[in-house]
């Protein structure tokens, strides 16, 4: 399966597997278990999404926005459940507004679920951790 590097942005070919020990990149060497979120913006999303072969969960949010700021440690806690199986990534909608009208955001935070490329699920509205995990779920 093809998994982008969240910290250098190579894509890499990775055995699936139920969970691994290992996996690190081939250029940067850094290690593709970092479930931390990656921050995209209109220069590195299409790539982000059109290389990875595991979902890519995505909040839009922006700083000023309580609910925002209240789910962004419960999406940093789901997202370590998922290591390789899904990849979870931040667009600052204040930033990146131009990526908040191309997906239609209304309100804020809205998650995203892509996957091949396309939009499988999209939510609005703060979840909890084990909403989040619960959802996420469905698509790995």
């Amino acid at each position: 399966m093809r998994v982008v590097c969240k910290h250098c942005g190579s894509v890499n070919n990775v055995p699936k597997k139920e969970s691994y020990k290992k996996a690190n990149c081939g250029k940067c060497k850094n290690s593709l278990l970092d479930t931390k979120p990656v921050a995209l913006n209109g220069s590195n999303f299409d790539h982000f999404i059109a290389n990875s072969d595991i979902p890519v969960v995505v909040d839009f949010w922006a700083p000023w926005c309580g609910p925002c700021q209240m789910m962004a440690p419960a999406f940093e806690k789901a997202a370590a459940n998922f290591p390789l199986k899904a990849l979870f990534a931040k667009v600052n909608t204040e930033e990146a507004g131009d990526l908040g009208a191309r997906f239609g955001i209304r309100s804020i935070p809205t998650i995203m679920v892509f996957k091949d490329g396309n939009i499988i699920h999209q939510q609005a509205g703060a979840l909890d951790e084990h909403t989040l995990t619960q959802m996420i779920r469905q698509f790995v």
